[in-house]
């Protein structure tokens, strides 16, 4: 009873297989398949066992195929090192079973790494589209200003020929490609250099433009600053002569009597020495006839209303002025 089910249980395995919604499935009766041998539909299903007819279940969700770092000649002969990557699927089951069937038999997981090894050969071939773009066009400091996302898009279009173009896409493989995408971007050491010296250079342009800028606003700033100042001392000169006329003016009379009377004016130039140079607490023993108010003869003219003249000081070899009582004295 239980070898029955043991063979029972063989026999059912051995002549059928289940498609689930996400696979599709290739029947071959001796390694022959048509159209109508293509299953698409989930369920399970009966064969003969083999090796009258086998079976190759795909699996059409999209898969993922990353290329390695090369090396990309841009338009402006630049160079780069690009990692690209692709998201594929199988499109036609019995296309894709009948190229890449080869000697591997009936193995699905064969037959993607066959078609992964083509599919990185075409990308290879693909991403010479680089050298269509300069590399500062591939690389800007403007937002949005890249052509990175047109260079995916020519790179899937090379990759999606279409007929008219005199080429054929990967469809005739069985595989459609989804997206395509560069996801990494290196630069040579002596390409990183120049792009720095440019940098450099860049920045130092920018640093120059902002000085002579800077210098010129300093220019206009200085240049309005001396003419303020020479507005101003212009006008104090004008004003310092308004005041000066108008001094003189006053002064006028003043003078007439001063010419009048000379000795007014040495006897009031003298009291102004008394005011200004004995004005502190200090004893001073100076000659008698260096200021004639200290002599006597001056005491008793200005005593009778009259200016003192220069010779009439008189007395011993100096006077001595008290400063404390205003006295003058006889010099010690």
């Amino acid at each position: 009873m239980v070898a029955s089910l043991i063979v029972g249980g063989f026999l059912a395995y051995m002549c059928s297989f289940t498609v689930r919604f996400t696979e599709a499935a290739v029947v071959t009766t001796f390694g022959q398949a048509g159209p109508e041998d293509v299953i698409t539909e989930p369920g399970l299903r009966f064969k003969w066992p083999a090796p009258i007819q086998t079976t190759t279940v795909y699996d059409t969700r999209a898969r993922f195929l990353q290329t390695r770092s090369e090396t990309q000649q841009t338009a402006d002969d630049r160079q780069i090192i690009a990692e690209a990557f692709l998201t594929w699927r199988v499109q036609d089951p019995l296309v894709f079973y009948q190229r890449f069937r080869g000697s591997s038999g009936a193995a699905a997981r064969d037959h993607y790494n066959r078609a992964q090894e083509t599919l990185t050969s075409i990308l290879r071939s693909a991403m010479s589209e680089v050298s269509r773009y300069r590399l500062g066009e591939l690389f800007t400091s403007q937002e949005g200003g890249s052509k990175l996302p047109e260079l995916e898009r020519a790179i899937l279009d090379r990759l999606r020929q279409l007929p008219d173009a005199g080429g054929k896409d990967v469809a005739q493989y069985g595989v459609e490609v989804l997206s395509v995408g560069i996801n990494s971007v290196v630069l040579p050491q002596d390409t990183t250099n120049e792009v720095f010296n440019r940098m450099s250079e860049s920045r130092k342009r920018l640093a120059a433009k902002a000085e002579s800028e800077g210098q010129a606003l300093a220019n206009a700033i200085r240049s309005e600053a001396e003419s303020a100042a020479k507005r101003i001392r212009e006008f104090a000169r004008f004003r310092a002569d308004q005041i000066r006329n108008r001094g003189d003016l006053e002064a006028a009379p003043y003078l007439t009597a001063l010419n009048a009377e000379p000795q007014l004016s040495a006897f009031l130039l003298q009291l102004d020495f008394v005011r200004t140079g004995l004005g502190r607490r200090a004893t001073w023993i100076i000659p008698s006839n260096m200021i004639s108010i200290f002599g006597s003869d001056a005491w008793k003219s200005a005593s009778e209303g009259r200016i003192p003249a220069a010779g009439e000081a008189v007395g011993g070899p100096g006077v001595e002025v008290d400063q404390r009582t205003g006295a003058a004295g006889s010099g010690r």
